[in-house]
């Protein structure tokens, strides 16, 4: 487990889904410096549990190889009054093992040191590091390497530097919240006064303090008199003893890049996807898809079946001399293949479709602005790359909407049945009333004419059929046009559905995406840095 309580592994694998949600949306080095902490976290991990790294790291005429040799009670590095600079990492090894480690650290000098030497400490490995202000970058190069791959870190400052701005600024404030494994030490102390000495012990904890290490531990020490360097002995003792150094260190590092995360995920967002969003986008595209003229078609088409069907037989014939809206539009035909199919609507003009894709924008907009910036243009360019053939996704949204024209309201076939009869009823009698005449024509004997209420039968039922087949179209034209309207409105909501389902598709969908993704991102930074 972690200092904080948290298994170490869990927040590792927490650290990895926050870079992997966030690839490609956020900053590219800080994704890159996540990446290498998860890297580093295991590879560590991986390593011998039983030894503590400690890197002691300083700039030239710091004293620092004088105090890993007083450190060790030997020769380990050889001081820098007779070499102008550490070139390379020298490593002081209490114990036996740790070479995979060494060699993890790159670091090929060794020394072993008996355990009657110094710190004492089985499993402890001191590392003299090349100066951080080397005038070689190769030196500084793998002195910076070896920094972020110890467990534990010992920086020596000499009076006369100890407040020098790139101490601070490039290497003490980057390790920020690592206090636990952080130690300052302040050498050379033997050449100020006990007044100057304190002054400038405080000083440096001060500054120390500022860099983000308020926990961190600062000592005053001597190399050359051994003043503090039993302290400094017995603080890296206990961290080999505990062994928890490289847990500690580890832990602090996917802490800090994880936080780091979380600021650039920013404020978890309340917002939603509300009904009225959607229905705001819809709109939109609705226009744009010619939705209005297709219902207009359904309203006209759907008259025009009804009064072909239902109508008075003798003039029914001419509502078909009228065009058919829906098979000038292409909707009229089968439907095999939906997606393959189009329309003949006519093209959208410039501003339709301008004011449709404002319409998708505005939605993105609305998302990406409680986005980070990167983030939100992210969403925003996938959401133009879906919607560039917007049009042709329109039309066959519309192309492929079952609009049910070809279904029959039963009504039609009744009304049709009792035109058919009546028209039968009017056909007997004016044939009937035909023979009458042709009989008083040729004055023939008369033939039995029935009557009712004195009007002969033939005459009611012609005259009784061209009335009820008059009245039954006019009663039909008025059905006809409340069954239109109603189709139209049926057909409104499957366009709308249809329509909706391309909102959803192209705009909706990424959005909720990228939405789920920076939760994912940032909840698991925040799982990450405990």
């Amino acid at each position: 487990m972690t200092p904080r309580g948290i298994d170490l592994e869990s927040r590792v694998r927490a650290l990895e889904s926050a870079v992997a949600a966030a690839d490609g949306r956020l900053d590219g080095l800080l994704l890159a410096d996540a990446r290498e902490v998860a890297e580093r976290a295991r590879e560590r991990s991986s390593l011998s549990g039983e030894h503590t790294v400690v890197a002691v790291a300083g700039s030239t005429g710091s004293g620092k190889s004088s105090v890993v040799n007083a450190l060790a009670g030997t020769e380990v590095a050889v001081p820098g009054t007779r070499r102008p600079t550490t070139s390379h990492p020298r490593a002081a090894v209490w114990g036996t093992g740790g070479d995979d480690l060494l060699r993890w650290l790159e670091v090929r000098d060794r020394v072993d040191v008996g355990s009657e030497s110094g710190v004492a400490t089985p499993g402890l490995i001191l590392l003299d590091l090349p100066d951080h202000d080397s005038v070689v970058r190769e030196h500084r190069r793998r002195a910076e390497r070896v920094v972020a791959r110890a467990d534990l870190l010992v920086w020596v400052v000499d009076p006369q530097k100890y407040a020098d701005a790139s101490l601070h600024d490039d290497y003490l404030r980057p390790l920020a919240d690592h206090d636990d494994v952080v130690v300052v030490v302040l050498n050379q102390v033997d050449r100020l006064t006990a007044a100057d000495a304190r002054a400038v012990r405080d000083d440096l904890e001060r500054l120390v303090t500022a860099d983000g290490l308020p926990r961190a531990t600062v000592l005053a020490a001597s190399a050359r008199t051994g003043v503090g360097i039993v302290d400094l002995s017995e603080r890296l003792g206990d961290a080999a003893r505990r062994r928890e150094a490289a847990l500690a260190r580890v832990a602090a590092d996917v802490r800090v890049v994880a936080e780091r995360i979380v600021d650039e995920c920013g404020d978890p967002s309340r917002a939603r996807d509300t009904k009225a969003a959607r229905q705001r986008l819809i709109d939109g595209l609705e226009a744009a898809a010619g939705v209005e003229t297709v219902v207009s078609a359904v309203r006209v088409s759907a008259r025009r079946d009804a009064q072909a069907a239902t109508g008075w037989p003798p003039t029914r014939w001419l509502g078909r001399l009228r065009a058919d809206p829906l098979r000038r539009l292409g909707l009229r035909r089968g439907r095999e293949r939906p997606d393959l199919a189009r329309t003949s609507l006519p093209v959208a003009s410039v501003t339709t479709v301008a004011e449709a894709h404002m319409a998708v924008r505005e939605y993105a907009r609305s998302a990406a602005d409680l986005m980070p910036e990167r983030w939100g243009d992210a969403l925003r360019d996938r959401v133009d790359r879906n919607t560039d053939d917007l049009p042709n996704s329109l039309d066959g949204a519309i192309a492929g909407t079952r609009l049910d024209v070809a279904r029959r309201p039963a009504w039609w076939s009744v009304v049709n049945a009792l035109q058919w009869a009546v028209l039968v009823v009017g056909v007997i009698g004016g044939f009937w009333l035909a023979a009458l005449g042709v009989v008083d024509y040729f004055r023939l004997p008369e033939l039995p004419v029935p009557t009712w209420n004195d009007v002969p039968v033939p005459t009611i039922m012609l005259l009784g059929a061209v009335v009820v087949g008059l009245l039954l179209a006019l009663l039909s034209r008025f059905a006809a046009a409340l069954g239109a309207r109603r189709r139209a409105a049926r057909v409104r909501k499957q366009l709308r559905r249809s329509i909706g389902e391309v909102a959803d598709e192209l705009v909706r969908l990424p959005v909720a995406e990228e939405q789920a993704e920076l939760a994912r991102c940032r909840t698991s930074a925040v799982i990450a840095a405990g």
